[in-house]
């Protein structure tokens, strides 16, 4: 395994994690919610009065972001990310990380992020599950698919 030392972004990254952090912690301190994504996104499904108009502007803000990070930051700065996947494979993975958010009530970044902080052990069970799932999956189509397909 070797790095591609012309796109690893370690002060990005560092940056990005540290934002991240910041914004998860202001949340819960000011509004007293966990910042996960689907648990933001799927109180829409079943909205309490009064609790519509923050989640809708939240996710419009997330939607919004990255372009208005391409006004403020030079051309060079902005990456475009390259999915090589087909419009029926995001299909399916959408689907399958809806089934998968459901299954342990809340996303990576609400157990990852917020609930890892909060020290939940739920969220350490979760994590660890999406971590090992991750190594598990790149391990079977790196060596075991390829492997076959020769």
């Amino acid at each position: 395994m070797t790095i591609d030392w012309t796109h690893f972004t370690p002060w990005t990254a560092l940056a990005g994690g540290v934002l991240l952090g910041l914004a998860s912690a202001a949340f819960i301190l000011i509004n007293g919610r966990i910042l996960g994504i689907s648990g933001i996104l799927g109180g829409l499904l079943t909205p309490l009065k009064g609790d519509v108009g923050w989640r809708i502007a939240f996710l419009l803000g997330m939607a919004c972001a990255p372009t208005v990070f391409s006004f403020v930051f030079p051309s060079e700065a902005v990456v475009v990310p390259r999915i090589d996947s087909s419009y029926l494979g995001l299909a399916v993975a959408g689907l399958l990380v809806g089934i998968g958010t459901s299954c342990a009530s809340g996303c990576t970044s609400g157990h990852g992020v917020c609930g890892l902080s909060r020290l939940s052990p739920r969220s350490l069970v979760a994590t660890v599950s999406f971590m090992a799932a991750g190594f598990l999956v790149v391990f079977v189509l790196r060596h075991v698919l390829q492997g076959a397909s020769v």
